[in-house]
């Protein structure tokens, strides 16, 4: 790696030991015409994603001493169209889940949705959420008892937390083993459609009732995890409000983000905070 000041957003020697193998396969497939390999290491290329991801900048607003910002959207959205992120970010929940002494897949998700208000992207890709007086995009998360992500989607803010609950079904079938996922956990704001969904794809789904006594925001048992997801994405400036021209785009950025976080659980490294004293 070149030769410049450190940021705190950085991949140590560690983490970037637990995604090089994925990126240099990657890269020993797609190889220019001429056989050169590229200008600018793919450790940098990461190191300026997680940088963005964390202060949430523009890209050409990267620092000067990161690969050209044209470099980078380059490897994000190639990354992000053939699913390399996907397959790094999985690749590290599994990792995470063995370390805990659990399967690579779990056999149950609990499901939730978040609206965001999104700033400079097309309007045909959002909408008004109803409920929640947001306008903006929805993104919806499946993830396992540990809080780590196992499907996301981003939908514009009016789509029903139904269509969400059954894209998530699918895409939790889909990326997990054959009949791992047994069960979901929903709130109430999922209806009778994510159910049946959920039967057809062998998939219990389960509506946890608020208890009618709590006032304002309570956790709930089980289904808090999905809030500590959540509260993840929100350290990540570029997560707390949606930016992204494309949809795919917005869910490629959950992939990275929870990738830093599962890298830092691996090799027991705290994250930066942007506390103030």
């Amino acid at each position: 790696m070149s030769e410049r000041q450190s940021y705190s957003t950085d991949l140590s020697d560690e983490r970037w030991a637990l995604i090089a193998p994925v990126i240099t396969a990657w890269k020993a497939r797609h190889r220019s015409v001429s056989g050169h390999e590229g200008r600018y290491e793919m450790r940098e290329i990461v190191n300026a994603l997680l940088y963005q991801s964390r202060t949430g900048c523009q890209w050409e607003l990267l620092p000067h001493d990161f690969p050209p910002p044209g470099a980078v959207k380059y490897y994000f959205y190639a990354w992000r169209d053939d699913g390399t992120d996907q397959a790094i970010h999985d690749l590290l929940r599994w990792q995470v889940r063995e370390r805990r002494g659990r399967l690579a897949d779990p056999s149950l998700v609990v499901l939730d949705t978040q609206s965001l208000h999104a700033a400079g992207v097309p309007a045909v890709t959002t909408g008004r959420d109803a409920n929640k007086k947001v306008p903006g995009r929805k993104r919806g998360l499946a993830v396992d008892v540990l809080g780590l992500v196992i499907a996301v989607v981003v939908l514009a803010a009016c789509v029903h937390d139904n269509a969400a609950g059954i894209a998530l079904l699918d895409k939790v079938v889909a990326g997990t083993g054959p009949g791992a996922v047994k069960k979901a956990l929903v709130d109430q704001g999922f209806k009778a459609a994510v159910a049946d969904h959920g039967q057809k794809v062998g998939i219990e789904v389960e509506v946890v009732q608020r208890n009618p006594g709590d006032v304002g925001f309570v956790p709930q048992p089980k289904r808090w995890v999905v809030e500590q997801a959540n509260g993840v994405m929100m350290s990540h400036r570029r997560l707390v409000r949606d930016y992204e021209h494309r949809p795919a785009s917005a869910e490629s950025r959950v992939y990275w983000a929870m990738s830093d976080r599962m890298a830092r659980t691996l090799t027991d490294t705290s994250a930066p905070t942007w506390r103030g004293t």
